[in-house]
């Protein structure tokens, strides 16, 4: 379970970082636009670190797609609160929700392949 779960985080960081990269390379923003992709590398980090775990769980116990399925029901309803959340602190909505679906949506198409490590 450790080993799998260091190599998900890492793999995550990597990707993350890379889409965060092309992001503020592409993207023309202010401050607070940047600061806000940065807060949602950090949520979505944390978020699938999360729901990896407890897919993994799912998938030991032969229930690899339940578990999928679970992580992503648990990164759709955060995306949703984060939506709220972000909001009420003062972040720009669309900087913050769309690179936070963006980190979601990569995470979870290399979470598969992990879940049996």
């Amino acid at each position: 379970m450790r080993r799998a779960l260091f190599l998900y985080a890492v793999a995550c960081l990597v990707l993350i970082g890379l889409a965060l990269a092309a992001m503020m390379g592409l993207y023309h923003g202010t401050s607070a636009e940047y600061r806000a992709m940065l807060v949602s590398a950090l949520v979505a980090l944390v978020i699938q670190a999360i729901a990896f775990a407890i897919a993994r769980q799912f998938a030991a116990n032969g229930n690899g797609i339940a578990g999928w399925t679970l992580g992503a029901v648990i990164c759709l309803v955060s995306l949703v609160v984060y939506g709220f959340v972000g909001r009420a602190v003062g972040l720009p909505s669309n900087a913050a929700l769309l690179s936070l679906a963006t980190f979601f949506f990569l995470t979870e198409l290399i979470e598969p392949p992990l879940l049996n490590v």
